[in-house]
């Protein structure tokens, strides 16, 4: 009869020199004793830890082992996602919470692509069923790099994806700009915000950290909290104008009641409001940075200028806004060429011959 294969790879059974049996975990150079009975709950928290290398394994799970709750909290525990920055960290564990809520009693070794699409039928509108789709793709992915039993595959991968609009946020138009910034004059909160996502391409978690310690030199700096990336920003002289009326005992350039801090969603919920008040419902915060880097773009800016202005770590989204604006201004030469070709006859009128007078 063939040995069974071990379900714990990297583990053996050991006698220490006091005669009692142990569990030590050996991989790559790496080594430490297992704790708890094996395969017990205390067992397999401990043998996970030690396959990301932690010798002091974190409190085991209470979930039923091998279900979609186990698997998430084993996954949030994981440096895979201790190393993502905390606003994405923030709206991860939201999300999985969400799928935790709904799914979390099912075994996930029994999933299959029907109910991965079951799950995303759940959610209104296409995006937010593709981030279902998306997020169990990466708790899958990690199962299997896990070698969590039963899991051979990742039937999120095979689930079809939901079309989305191309755009996403809509983006600002420059009558948009004008028409917010017409409706709130200066000294008010929101063309204060308004007027920071447009100069330093923040978002609004960005926005609701920055202080007067970001400012100096005539510049604005910061880091950005999704990507880690450092931007510079020389201050725009309608900027300036606005960080004139914020007090200077207030370290927070943008807080509401005694200087406290907001909310990302907070702000971002308060700012929606802003635009709606000056009749631009369609509107978001997100989309001014969309709106900026369209602009500079427009103005004959690369997809690296794109990049550094957005704080991002690569210019693949450069590369995207170059390329709607180069399709407008092939479009336009297309139509330049025209300017000497006969215009079509109306419906209904004959086509005039070669010389004849219309």
């Amino acid at each position: 009869m063939p040995r069974p294969k071990n379900p714990y790879p990297g583990v053996t059974r050991v006698t220490d020199r006091h005669g009692k049996v142990r569990w030590r975990f050996r991989r790559k150079g790496f080594s430490c004793y297992i704790q708890g009975a094996f395969g017990s709950a205390e067992f397999r928290a401990s043998y996970e830890a030690a396959t990301n290398e932690a010798r002091t394994p974190a409190p085991y799970s209470a979930e039923t082992h091998g279900t979609l709750s186990w698997l998430i909290e084993h996954y949030l525990r994981s440096p895979k996602h201790k190393n993502k920055s905390d606003t994405t960290r923030r709206v991860l564990r939201r999300e999985l919470d969400w799928l935790r809520s709904v799914a979390g009693s099912l075994p996930v070794a029994s999933f299959r692509v029907r109910h991965i699409e079951a799950l995303m039928a759940k959610k209104d509108g296409p995006a937010a069923a593709n981030k279902v789709r998306k997020n169990l793709s990466l708790l899958f992915n990690y199962a299997l790099k896990q070698e969590v039993e039963g899991v051979t595959g990742n039937p999120a991968r095979a689930a079809d994806r939901m079309e989305e609009s191309e755009d996403g946020f809509h983006t600002w138009t420059e009558g948009e700009m004008a028409r917010f910034l017409e409706h709130h004059g200066a000294g008010t909160k929101a063309r204060l915000v308004f007027l920071l996502a447009l100069n330093t391409g923040a978002s609004r978690a960005d926005i609701a950290r920055l202080t007067w310690g970001n400012v100096k030199g005539g510049k604005i700096a910061y880091r950005r909290g999704k990507t880690g990336v450092a931007g510079e920003y020389t201050i725009l002289p309608e900027l300036a104008e606005e960080l004139v009326h914020c007090p200077r005992d207030v370290m927070l350039l943008v807080h509401h009641g005694e200087g406290r801090a907001y909310k990302p969603e907070t702000l971002g919920n308060w700012f929606k409001d802003q635009c709606r008040a000056a009749g631009l419902a369609h509107c978001t915060l997100h989309g001014i940075r969309k709106g900026q880097a369209t602009r500079i773009v427009n103005w004959g800016g690369t997809p690296d200028e794109v990049m550094a202005y957005l704080a991002h770590k690569t210019n693949a989204e450069g590369v995207t806004y170059t390329k709607k604006a180069n399709r407008g201004r092939l479009a336009d030469s297309a139509l330049s060429r025209l300017g000497n070709v006969q215009p079509a006859p109306k419906v209904g009128q004959a086509k005039p011959k070669n010389g004849a007078k219309s």
